[in-house]
């Protein structure tokens, strides 16, 4: 084949190999990763954080291609079909993603999740490329015989994270995401079938760990770009309500789907016709509804719509424990005076839970580190810098948010 490049602004000129990985590229489930913002609603916070799903998986292709280069050089076999095949694998990661993530699977996409949906549009696309996706699968499923190769694609140190920590902290501008990818990659091996780290990148890691921690508080739970998102959840909940009493709402065909039909599982296997109107669902979708929304005559969707339009976002208050019940009650009269609205339309306008999260988790898969001598050691024994137990401590907030007046 000839010869292709992508100039990526993170890692400079990023070559694809072979016609293979070229074909699989342009397929229209990777090509719809283009309309797909990585980061969804955090460029409410962050302006430059355009980058797209698309960008990621590239760079993750790359990440994937230096790993297994350092492994080979370390005396591990992998063969041109698990090298293509691992490759694949990290392509396709995030080909279930739906417009703004998690937003669709709290609304109009309830009875599946994203990693199904990838799984089924991989068999999918292993059907139109005759079969040449197998191994891709086995190893993005755990199945191949190598585990070590599944465990570049998903765990702690996969080539998924040292993509997305270095990419985002590009396109935000929050330097502490800035991890050093590269030499953790050269600090690669592997023993007994599993991923270690060579002792002299202890360092590495211990940074990478930090600002993996810096990045969740700092960009992925930021409280504006959560605002935006439970806004948005509302404002889709709203519409999927309106469209299931009667209402025509304006929307692509792809939306006007999920719009008026409670999709499961069985609507989505086989190219049923749930996957087909996913494969066409992208921000666009969302966007351009939304600014039509902004004038329709339900106050509650209107409201919304134009809130999100035009940044009028949710006030979000996060907090140790939950807001007393009555405070609550005060806010939705307030709302019900205002706009003349019934309780349950008022609890639009409002959204409230717990969120947790635990930066690492030695229950799920370990980092190990390995020395001269061979002998292996957790992270958590190794590193004489990290608090262990505060990173792995799973954190509990309670968030509420409300429409400002």
């Amino acid at each position: 084949m000839k010869r292709k490049i992508i100039n990526d602004p993170v890692f400079g000129f990023i070559n694809i190999h072979n016609d293979f990985l070229y074909n699989l590229i342009q397929h229209p489930y990777l090509q719809r990763l283009n309309r797909i913002r990585q980061l969804g609603l955090a460029a409410f916070v962050y302006p430059g954080a355009q980058h797209t799903r698309f960008h990621h998986s590239i760079g993750a292709m790359f990440l994937m291609n230096e790993a297994l280069k350092t492994l080979k050089e370390k005396g591990q076999e992998i063969s041109p079909d698990e090298l293509d095949g691992a490759m694949a694998a990290i392509l396709m990661h995030d080909i279930g993603h739906g417009p703004f993530s998690h937003v669709l699977e709290d609304t109009l996409v309830t009875n599946i999740y994203h990693e199904e949906i990838s799984l089924l549009m991989m068999h999918q696309m292993n059907k139109e490329f005759d079969g040449a996706l197998q191994t891709a699968i086995d190893i993005f499923t755990d199945n191949h015989p190598k585990k070590f190769l599944h465990q570049l694609v998903s765990s702690q140190l996969d080539v998924d994270r040292l993509d997305y920590l270095r990419r985002d902290s590009f396109f935000t501008g929050v330097v502490e995401g800035n991890i050093g990818s590269a030499r953790i990659i050269k600090m690669l091996d592997v023993k007994d079938d599993k991923l270690v780290i060579e002792s002299k990148g202890i360092n590495s890691i211990e940074n990478f760990l930090m600002s993996r921690r810096l990045m969740y508080w700092q960009v992925y739970l930021h409280k504006t770009a959560m605002a935006a998102e439970k806004m948005l959840v509302n404002t889709l909940s709203r519409a999927k309500e309106l469209s299931n009493n009667g209402d025509k709402l304006f929307a692509s065909p792809a939306l006007s789907y999920f719009l008026n039909t409670d999709t499961t599982l069985e609507d989505f296997s086989n190219n049923g016709i749930a996957i087909q109107h996913f494969a066409n669902l992208d921000d666009n979708d969302i966007w351009s509804s939304l600014k039509v929304w902004a004038s329709h005559k339900d106050t509650v969707l209107s409201v919304l719509s134009e809130g999100m339009v035009n940044r009028k976002l949710f006030k979000m208050e996060i907090t140790d424990k939950k807001k007393p019940q009555d405070k609550i009650e005060q806010i939705l009269e307030n709302f019900k005076k205002k706009f003349d609205l019934n309780e349950k339309e008022a609890s639009y306008f409002i959204s409230s839970d717990v969120f947790t999260t635990d930066m690492y988790s030695e229950k799920d898969d370990s980092i190990d580190i390995l020395y001269k001598n061979g002998r292996i050691k957790n992270i958590s024994e190794a590193s004489d810098m990290l608090n262990i137990e505060l990173l792995s401590k799973k954190v509990v907030k309670h968030y509420f948010a409300y429409l400002r007046t």
